[in-house]
């Protein structure tokens, strides 16, 4: 067993009754076709001091039976049969009252969406102060400086400046820690985490989850780890239940679940993975189809450069926080230093090329996708497209560029990046419309069906709103929108992180396809350096705003000479496969 789920096991005792025990769970949702089972005679036992991991694709009920543990079904939902039991406590027919009473103090959950969890009008300091005074952890007088020790304990950079921020001022990382901090700060006997590390750099991964079992073995504390990472699952977990379709398909030691998986469901899972020593291709199930080779388009000009970044600087403006009367009169602290996001980096991108951008959260790489993409104006340095310096061209001016087409973004989020008013063919028209293709009426809808099924995304689910479509639906319109004008350049900021392994192996080949067979280049934003390593000729290492190594993928991931490399390396969990 890996030493860290040794670690979690340490204060297991079979002897005791367990902390949570789940008997046939059954929960149903009201729809407008009928009555939906989400989850089906689930049993599931959790001792203390113990981890279990649930492991499956997006639908499978992971986070639906989490979410009847805590008692927080939405309205459509309710527990049709079984029975939930918590310390001796029936959570099924205990009053609201009691079982509020429980939660984030006896249990608490580290949300999948950080930024939904968050209140966007409320610092996050202060929303870590609700929790403490809420749970008579802290007093008035004393809730601030210990809701710094809580930021600093989920290893929050310059913990006492981001007590101040709003979540829209921090990444997707920094909110993922602030979730995590407000689960963490009553330190429950229960800690339940839907995806808790979806969005962090792998070497924050592992000090959150190594955070974890601290906790864990200071105050036997019980976890279940929901994640679609088997690696994550693989190192931490003591146990791990696979589920399918509301179904548990199967349960055991997390070892020997991943050396000798029963069921081909967990089988299929395990190919998916990406690991060393696979191709993209090999990440495929077995019984798809060998796809046949993608034609690749001639590049012009190909291995010559299409991007080259000279010195490049970001700086944002600070001020001292203001507090008191000073604030309210809207008085602003005194000018500090400006903080340095991007800090003089120098690269180049040839056509046809895939460059990887690495790195943990608050790296600069955002940063330097956004003033690639002329979205913000950079402090100083040059960016040069096609010989055209674009650096000179203001942010502001530049969505009516005539180079605006040629460059353009897959976002990290296909949820959030989609308008829910737009059906997914108008989401692909859009840029069309927007850049003056000339296209109308059939032959707009015939370029939007041929771009569809470029990416694999069936004709019928065009006329579908993003709330109808998967997570993988989703991403296949965001990229389908990207290519649409027919960019030479195209920056994808962790386009797979939110999905499933399947998902994910099926979207990263198509990416691969879709480079070769319209001859683009790719910057690749991503935590994820097995992803990179399978997807990327080159890569470069972000830390604190600047480039710390670059060189071919192969030869860094195999030698990396970096100390700060090596560090991103060790961190990656890897299942024993």
């Amino acid at each position: 067993m890996n030493i860290h789920a040794g670690n979690m096991s340490a204060g297991v005792n079979n002897m005791q009754p367990p902390l949570l025990e789940v008997r046939d769970l059954t929960v149903e949702f009201a729809t407008r076709r009928g009555t939906v089972q989400a989850v089906k005679q689930v049993d599931l036992t959790l001792a203390k001091g113990e981890t279990l991991g649930i492991v499956g694709e997006s639908g499978s009920g992971k986070s639906v039976t989490s979410y009847a543990v805590m008692r927080i079904l939405d309205r459509a939902g309710r527990i049709a049969e079984g029975t939930i039991s918590f310390g001796g406590v029936d959570i099924g027919t205990a009053s609201e009252g009691q079982v509020r009473a429980l939660r984030g103090r006896e249990m608490s959950m580290i949300f999948q969406n950080p930024r939904a969890a968050l209140n966007p009008i409320r610092k996050v300091g202060k929303q870590i102060e609700d929790v403490l005074i809420e749970h008579v952890q802290a007093q008035p007088g004393d809730a601030k400086e210990k809701a710094i020790e809580v930021l600093k304990a989920v290893r929050i950079a310059r913990p006492e400046e981001r007590y101040h921020a709003y979540p829209f001022e921090l990444s997707g990382g920094m909110c993922q820690r602030i979730v995590i901090a407000l689960a963490l700060a009553c330190r429950p006997q229960l800690l339940i985490a839907d995806e808790p590390t979806t969005g962090l750099d792998v070497t924050t991964q592992k000090a959150v989850m190594d955070l974890v079992v601290e906790l864990t073995r200071e105050r036997n504390m019980s976890t279940i780890l929901i994640t679609h990472d088997l690696g994550l699952a693989a190192a931490y977990c003591d146990r791990v239940m696979v589920m399918e379709k509301g179904k548990v398909v199967e349960t055991a030691n997390a070892e020997a679940v991943f050396r000798a998986p029963q069921h081909a469901y967990t089988r299929k899972l395990m190919r998916a993975t990406p690991r060393k020593g696979v191709t993209l291709r090999d990440l495929l199930p077995e019984d798809a189809a060998p796809a046949a080779p993608a034609p690749t388009a001639p590049v012009e000009g190909a291995g010559t450069p299409l991007l080259i970044v000279e010195n490049l600087v970001k700086e944002y403006p600070r001020q001292t926080p203001t507090s008191g009367m000073a604030g309210l009169f809207g008085i602003k602290g005194a000018a500090a230093d400006p903080f340095r996001a991007v800090d003089g980096i120098s690269f180049s991108v040839a056509r046809g090329e895939s460059l990887g951008l690495v790195g943990e959260s608050g790296c600069g790489k955002s940063t330097t996708s956004m003033m690639l993409m002329r979205l913000v104006d950079p402090t100083s340095g040059r960016i040069v497209f096609k010989g055209e310096e674009l650096s000179a061209i203001p942010a502001k001016r530049f969505a009516g560029s005539k180079w605006r087409s040629r460059i353009q973004l897959v976002f990290q989020d296909p949820t959030d990046s989609l308008n829910p008013r737009y059906t997914a063919a108008r989401a692909i028209a859009d840029p069309l419309m927007q850049m003056g293709s000339g296209l109308s009426g059939k032959a707009l809808r015939a370029k939007v069906e041929e771009l569809a099924g470029l990416v694999g995304l069936p004709v019928h689910l065009l006329d579908r709103f993003p709330h109808q479509l998967s997570g993988g639906q989703k991403a296949r319109v965001g990229i389908a929108r990207a290519i649409a004008p027919d960019p030479d350049l195209v920056i994808l900021d962790e386009p797979t992180a939110a999905l499933d392994v399947s998902v994910q192996a099926v979207v990263l080949n198509l990416l691969q396809d879709l480079k070769q067979r319209l001859g683009m280049s790719y910057i690749f934003v991503s935590h994820d350096l097995e992803v990179v390593r399978m997807l990327c000729d080159r890569v470069i290492v972000m830390r604190t705003g600047r480039i710390v190594e670059e060189g071919a993928t192969e030869a860094i991931m195999a030698a990396p000479k970096a100390e700060y490399t090596r560090e991103l390396l060790a961190s990656i969990p890897h299942p024993p496969i």
